[in-house]
Parts: structure tokens; sequence; C-alpha cells
């Protein structure tokens, strides 16, 4: 009683409260009746409205509580929080700031023994209700506010290290802790901050007190945790329509990013992938706000792992880029369209999807290289292709369904493939890989062939060159261009050898194509410059250098092609040779191609690039013949490089492309059609066929020709080896069935008929061999005898 002054003004009385600190800190088991009685008198004082008392009296159980750790505190303890609850329990806001003030100072002890029996709900209860606080008086309001969002700061710090405690984790606890804090994150918003001369502390917001408050409350959480934290941080943005804005949500996830341990984030990117994909039926706007979040998080998440599953994360983005497809197309959430569905606006689906696309992105970017290749092989193998996949994309859609998924898709393989630099292009671009994305360069959509190129600009591109190779220009120096040029390593070499024949061919048919423009020539010379100046050995050169030949002539020959798109290729054809030409550095080779473009330059400008492969090409409406010093002369280009020690012969030989089918190309609706087999195949290979041939061809004649002309034969026969090889990899499934099933039967028959020459029935007892009736008779298996050609 004598701690307490006659006027409630004059304060603690500090002598008479000295004292009691020194009886309770020398006999501590009288301290809970200390507690109990001056939470009786605080209750009365409460009740009494003397309201000077109660800061007194809290002020002396502050006091006693930072004096006395003793193990029989927490007895103490039961009644200082009694007291706390009767303040935040009170009307008034003073009282309120004053119970929470004592409640945060309490959090801040470090308690030797455990409590077994506290409980901490009604705190986190009240305190959360406080964060809402909607007083008249705005200071007031904004005191109750931050007093709210420290209590809880206080009741995670008192509980969170704590096993014995009620688990502050819960769903029951955090649902209400978590929407407070995010409810005053919000406020800023609508706030408008005035300079005042206040201190630094006091001037502390509670958008920035409850940041703080938010970020000490993640970075706690353990693995087990992530989940119950990140959960009411999902539903708060759902129940608020906070996705749409976007703003707010992206914010959120950055604190949560940045806030929890590192190895932990995959978790929470798992659960925003989950959130998406429960809100698949969703509008377009919400999809694009979660997946603009995930997004962020996926960049802030490249210091940490990207977790166990790699794959799944690409497949939900992936799943919801055909969704979106699916909805724009059919104008339904549902499968068919009800009365009841919303209305879907195809803009907002289109941003949509370039978000998702954007955000496959970002994750690949997080990526070590071996991870990106198989990303890069999953997406290839989601790409439909009509023909061959027709139950891809849903029913409703039909073509253009496929069509939209394949660019789709396409545009998420370019953005994974961006910045990829693989030191081994046997590994960057497998035959897995490679194969079906050449397929994708003879469809007759332009935009499919113009991803595919950029996609291989991509991967082979390893020192950042491809820039330097547009605007395209006849440059009489490319040592301006300062060209990043490496030594061939093996592996490249092995690549080439590999698949330098495919990747030639597909680059010939796809300067056929009637719909390419500007873009598509563009790409196609970058991409026979990168391979030139990343892997070309002296066999690739001569192979580029025929093929820039070839591609001369086809412009020349092929006159059922548009003017643009054959003075493209002439010009393609001419620029090309002028950087191989200095990339060889044979002077004469130099000379021959910088005086056929100078002819061009004087006499027909159009077959250059300056002219054509520009925004507003000048072309004539009708191509002349061209002919004479205006084009590049195989032999003397052949000549030239045999005498710097390259392969005349080869040189010598024009290219021509394994066309597979080549009627059918021109008016093909599919990847299923370009790779078909050629019946011309199936009769080359029947038993009959050959061996009527060879019957033919072993003549003087025919051996004559073979010493003579050996080398030819040898390049022809392995062409065709190859053609037979790459048929068989790249047709369709059913094809491939149908022709070996065919080529299966032709042999069962000529078995059959082996086996009725050779087969005898057996000795009959009688001692004949058999008679007439012989033939008729069945012949168990066990008992067949099989001539030894026909034992396997």
């Amino acid at each position: 009683d004598n701690i307490f002054p006659e006027d409630p003004e004059d304060g603690l009385v500090k002598a008479n409260m000295e004292k009691l600190t020194f009886y309770a800190l020398s006999a501590p088991e009288k301290l809970d009746r200390i507690g109990a009685y001056l939470s009786e008198r605080l209750s009365r004082d409460v009740a009494r409205h003397r309201y000077g008392y109660v800061c007194i009296a809290m002020e002396a159980l502050d006091q006693l509580l930072m004096a006395c750790h003793c193990q029989t505190i927490n007895l103490f303890v039961e009644s200082f929080l009694t007291m706390v609850r009767k303040l935040l329990e009170a009307d008034k806001p003073n009282l309120q700031i004053l119970g929470t003030n004592s409640f945060v100072k309490f959090a801040n002890i470090e308690e030797d023994t455990p409590s077994y029996h506290r409980s901490y709900d009604f705190f986190v209860s009240r305190f959360s209700e406080m964060c809402h606080s909607s007083y008249e008086d705005p200071d007031i309001r904004t005191k109750i506010r931050m007093a709210g969002i420290r209590g809880l700061q206080g009741v995670v710090r008192k509980t969170v290290n704590d096993e014995l405690q009620a688990n502050i984790w819960d769903p029951q606890h955090m649902d209400k802790i978590v929407p407070s804090l995010l409810f005053n994150l919000q406020q800023e918003e609508g706030v408008e901050r005035s300079p005042s001369p206040e201190t630094e502390k006091e001037r502390e917001s509670p958008v920035e007190l409850t940041e703080r408050c938010f970020r000490e409350l993640l970075g706690r959480a353990a693995y087990g945790n992530i989940k119950n934290a990140v959960k009411p941080v999902l539903m708060h943005l759902d129940n608020h329509s906070l996705w749409e804005s976007k703003t707010f949500a992206v914010r959120c996830f950055k604190i949560v990013m940045y806030s929890i341990q590192s190895q932990h984030s995959h978790l929470v990117i798992q659960q925003l992938l989950g959130h998406l994909d429960a809100n698949s039926k969703n509008s377009a706007r919400v999809r694009a706000g979660i997946v603009e979040v995930i997004s962020e998080a996926a960049v802030i998440e490249a210091s940490g792992s990207i977790g166990p599953t790699v794959l799944e994360v690409f497949n939900t983005l992936l799943k919801q880029l055909r969704l979106s497809v699916d909805y724009e197309l059919t104008g339904s959430y549902d499968s068919f369209a009800n009365m009841g569905s919303k209305v879907i606006k195809v803009h907002e689906e289109r941003q949509l999807q370039e978000a998702v696309i954007k955000t496959v992105g970002s994750f690949a970017y997080t990526l070590p290289p071996y991870q990106r290749s198989e990303v890069m092989l999953f997406i290839i193998g989601k790409i439909p292709v009509p023909g061959m996949y027709p139950a891809l994309g849903s029913a409703n859609t039909g073509v253009e369904g496929s069509r939209m998924i394949q660019v789709m898709l396409l545009k998420s393989l370019l953005q994974v493939t961006a910045g990829f630099q693989s030191t081994n292009i046997l590994t960057a671009l497998p035959t897995s890989f490679l194969d079906p994305l050449l397929s994708f360069t003879l469809m007759e959509d332009a935009e499919i062939r113009l991803l595919v190129l950029d996609i291989l600009i991509g991967i082979i591109d390893r020192h950042d060159n491809r820039h330097k190779f547009s605007p395209v220009r006849i440059i009489s120096d490319i040592s301006v261009l300062k060209l990043k040029v490496d030594k061939c390593s093996r592996q490249d070499n092995l690549f080439m050898k590999k698949h330098s024949q495919r990747l030639y061919r597909h680059i010939y048919l796809a300067c056929k194509e009637e719909s390419s423009v500007q873009r598509h020539f563009e790409s196609l010379y970058t991409l026979l410059a990168l391979i030139c100046v990343e892997l070309a050995n002296e066999e690739v050169v001569v192979d580029l250098i025929r093929l820039a030949l070839a591609l001369q002539d086809l412009a020349l020959t092929e006159e059922a092609l548009p003017v643009y798109t054959r003075c493209a290729i002439h010009a393609l054809s001419a620029v090309y040779l002028n950087l191989i030409c200095q990339l060889t550095t044979v002077p004469t080779f130099c000379q021959h191609v910088h005086e056929v473009i100078e002819s061009r330059k004087k006499l027909v400008p159009f077959l250059l690039p300056e002219d054509v492969l520009v925004e507003s090409s000048k072309i004539p409406e009708k191509l002349e013949k061209v002919e004479g010093e205006v084009l590049f002369v195989q032999t003397k280009i052949a000549e030239i490089l045999g005498g710097s020690g390259y392969n005349t012969e080869r040189l010598a030989t024009a290219y021509i492309p394994q066309i597979t089918d080549e009627d059918r190309l021109s008016k093909r609706k599919s990847i299923g059609d370009t790779v078909s087999l050629q019946l011309e195949m199936e009769s080359r290979n029947s038993p009959e066929k050959e061996q009527r041939s060879t019957a033919e061809q072993i003549t003087f004649e025919t051996l004559k020709q073979a010493v003579v002309d050996s080398v030819n034969v040898e390049e022809l026969e392995r062409e065709r080896r190859r053609q037979v090889v790459e048929r068989f990899q790249t047709a369709p499934f059913e094809e491939i069935a149908a022709h070996c099933g065919a080529r299966a039967s032709l042999l069962q028959s000529k078995l059959n008929q082996i086996f009725e020459i050779t087969i005898r029935p057996p000795p009959s007892p009688s001692g004949s061999v058999g008679n007439g009736h012989g033939p008729s008779r069945s012949i168990p298996v066990y008992e067949m005898k099989f001539p030894d050609l026909c034992v396997y």
C-alpha cells in the first residue's frame, strides 16, 4: 500500500518500491501473494475509474517482473497477465495501450522455467481486434492499431520457441494474426504522409511496424509451419480481391520470400502453384495476378533451391496455358457453354498467357544448365503435333486450338532458352530435342517457323554474337563486328558430324516457304552465320558454301516462288558468302565474292540485302533471268579453295537436300505429313528388287565404273543409308508400323514357302515316306523337320 502516493500525479513512491523489490527478491515465495494483491487493487481502481493509480500499479508490476527472475515467477506472472487482460478489456484506449506496453516488456523477458498452464488465446484475439480498430479519432486509432501489432509481436516472441506453449502456428491463431498484419500493411496505399518534426522512433508508421513484425514472424517459421503461415496470406488476397491489382500481392510475397529461410522457398512456390490450380476457373485477371506473383517469387528464389519438383512447376504453368487457350476459343470456363457461365474477355486471357510465358522464363533462369535441358525436353514433348497427337487440346478448339498451343509452348521454350549457356552443344541439342524442333521448321504457319529459328539461334549462340548480325548488310570488313570466335571443340565436331545434314536440309526447305517475310530471312541468316562462327571446321565450311550456292540455284530454278522470296534468297546467299569468304581468309575467294557483289550493286541491286531485307523493299514486279557476272560460280569457287587445301571434289558437287516426299511438302498441313516415308523405299528394300538389280549390275562396265568413281558411289550409298535412318527417326509411328508390318508379312510368306518345300510328313510304320494323303495330314510342331538355315 505504501508504494501508492496520496496524489496519483506524484507517481510511484520510489523508496518504498525499492523496499518492496528487495523484500520480493529475498522472499520469492511471497511474490504470488504480492501479485494477487496488486491485481485485486488494480481491478478495484479500474472499476472506480481511478486511472492514475492503475498506471502506478502497472509500473510496480513491471518493475517487480523485471527484477525477479526466480523459479517462482510463474505464479506472479499469472496475476500479471490477469491484470493485463483487465486493461485490454477496458474501453479506454489509454488503458489498452498501457496493458499492451506492459505485455511487450514481459514478452522480452527470457524465462528460466517453462510454463505448462499459461494460455495466450485471449491475447491473440484481443491484439488482432486492436489491429482492426475503427476508433473515430485517427491519431488514437493509429496508436491502438500499433499497440495491437506490437502485442502480436510479443505473443509470437513469447510462444514461438517454447514447445510447451500452445502452438502459435496452428491455423486457429495464424488465421487471426496474419490477416491483422496484412490489413495494416495494406493501409499505406490510402495514407498520405505529412512531414512532421517528430523523432524517428515516434514517426514509425503502422505499415513499417507491421512489415517488421511480419518479417519476424516468417523468419521464425520452421519447415513444417510455412504452409500454415502462407495459407492465410492467400485467403486474405482472395477475400479482398487483391490479386487483380497485383501490386499488393507482389509486395506481400516479396516480404514472404525474403523473410523465410531460403531452403524453404520452394514450399511457398508450391503453395502458389496449388492456389493457381484451385483458381483455374476464376477470371483471367485473378489468374494473371497469381502468375505474376509466382514470377516475382521465382526470381527471388534463385538463391535457394527450386525444390524437388522442377517439372511439376512447369507442368502446372503449361496446363494453365492450355486451359487459357481453351477458354479463349470456347468462350466458356466449362466444357460446354451454359447460360450461367462468366463472360470471358479475350484480351485478359492474352495477358494471362503472356504472364505465364514470362513466368516460365523466370523459373528457367534460376535453373542450372542440366535442369534447363530437362525442361526444354519436357516442353517440346508437350507441343501438340496435328495428325500425330490429335487428342491434345480440347475437342472444342480443334485445329486453331492446337495451333495456338503450339505457338504458346514454343514461346515458353524460347523463354527457357534465353541466356542458355551450354559448353557442350551435344547435351544442349540432343537428338530427342532437335528432331521434333526441326520438324516445326516445315510447318505452314509462319509464326511457328520464326519461333523455332529463334530457339535454335538462342541455343547455338554461346558467345553473344547474334545481335552483331542484324541488320543484315554486306560488310566489306567483318572485323568491325568484333565477333567472338573460339576453336571448335571435339563435341562441336561430333554434333556437326551427326546433325549437320539435317540442319542444312531444314534451312534449305525453310527458304522455299512462300509465306516467309523479312524477319524469317534475317533469322535464317543469323542461324547460318552462327553455325559458321560457333560450329564450323573445314568440312563444315565446305558444306556451308555448297548450301549457299544451292540456295542461289534454288532462286534461279524455282520460278513458281514469289519474286520477293527469290530476291531474298539471292540476297541471303550473297551476304552469307561475303561472311564465309572473310572467315576463311582466302584472298582470291574474297575477291571473287566482292566482284559479284559489286556487279550486283550496279546491275541488280534488288538481289542484295540492302534493297530486299528492309521494311520497304525495292524489288521489281517480275524477276528477269539472272545470269553472268552477277552470279557466284561453283566451279570457280571450288578451283580457288582447292588451291588452299579445301576438298575440291566435295566443293564441286552441288548440294542436294535429302527431301522426303517433296511433292507433298508444298501442300502439307502438318508435321505428320512432312516426315512420312516414301513409297519407293518399300520397293527399294524388297528382296526381289535387290536380287534383280544385283544380277543386272554385276558386269564389267559396272566394276570399271566402281573403280573409277568409288568416292561418289560411297557418298551416295552413305546418303541413302542416312536417308533411311532419318525417315525412321522422324516419321509418325503409325506409318513406320504399317511399313514394318508389310515387310514382316512378306517375310512370313517367304518362310511359309520354305517350310512347304522342306517339311515332309514323318515316316509311316509301313516305311513309305508319304502318299497322296500325306500333305493334308496335320503335323505337330515338335515333329517338323527344319533345315539348319531356319534355326536360330
